[in-house]
């Protein structure tokens, strides 16, 4: 996920963000600019939480309208536009740094990169398509998403404590890494099992097992690119939310 940096604000001075603030700005488009710092960690599966719920209401407002595939297809719209593509972004540059063969430090360099290859072209369509495909095979649900998207930010704080950060000369990701991420873990275990609980009112059994495969989806995402790049950068944590995301909502539009 690569934003653009602006000039780093004065300790203290009135570009000083609270943790909420650099949440938000880090991982939606809204918020203003915000230097990231470990504080930010345990507000992720809120935000998240919301941006979800976000989806979700557009989600069901349009199948309110539209058929189930037109809804489907604003949904996915929807959570592009309040993420800024900032994780659809990661996914992309994670597929053409991870998959193919190359070194370490080549691997790097392609994520670092502006370019866009044919794994990341690849991996977007097929991303988009399970999407749409998993969302236009259901009847519209808030809990469900909003569930699956706080347990997605929750996946990227608790990454980012239990994972080396994978670029030697650091990056915007590395700024969370420090005093004031004490608390990751305990919240991050919190969070998952309150998304589970959530993604349970949409239905007993499905819900909190959508939760808990995309949950594990994630945890692969990671350890692959901790095997690959040895450790986590902002593409990894889009890639590991996106791709969690995805296959939480196959999981959840299965025959139970």
């Amino acid at each position: 996920m690569k934003v653009p940096a602006g000039p780093t604000p004065a300790p203290g001075g009135p570009g000083t963000a609270t943790g909420l603030r650099q949440a938000v700005a880090f991982l939606t488009p809204l918020g203003g600019p915000a230097v990231p710092g470990p504080g930010a960690l345990v507000w992720f599966p809120v935000v998240g939480g919301l941006i979800g719920a976000g989806v979700g209401a557009a989600w069901w407002a349009a199948g309110r309208e539209w058929t189930l595939g037109v809804a489907a297809a604003l949904a996915v719209l929807a959570d592009l536009a309040l993420t800024g593509l900032l994780h659809f972004d990661g996914l992309c540059d994670s597929a053409d740094g991870l998959l193919p063969p190359m070194s370490r430090e080549r691997r790097l360099a392609v994520m670092a990169g502006p370019e866009v290859g044919a794994f990341a072209v690849a991996a977007a369509g097929i991303t988009l398509l399970v999407r749409w495909a998993s969302l236009a095979s259901m009847r519209p649900s808030i809990a469900l998403v909003a569930a699956l998207w706080m347990a997605s930010r929750t996946w990227m704080a608790v990454a980012v404590v239990a994972v080396p950060y994978a670029r030697l000369g650091g990056g915007l990701a590395s700024a969370f890494r420090g005093r004031g991420q004490g608390g990751v873990i305990p919240v991050g275990v919190v969070a998952l099992l309150a998304a589970g609980v959530l993604a349970a009112t949409w239905r007993p059994v499905a819900g909190p097992v959508a939760v808990a495969v995309a949950t594990l989806a994630a945890a692969a995402v990671v350890a692959f690119a901790w095997r690959r790049v040895g450790g986590f950068t902002g593409d990894v944590l889009g890639a590991a939310g996106v791709l969690g995301e995805t296959v939480g909502l196959l999981a959840a539009c299965g025959r139970w």
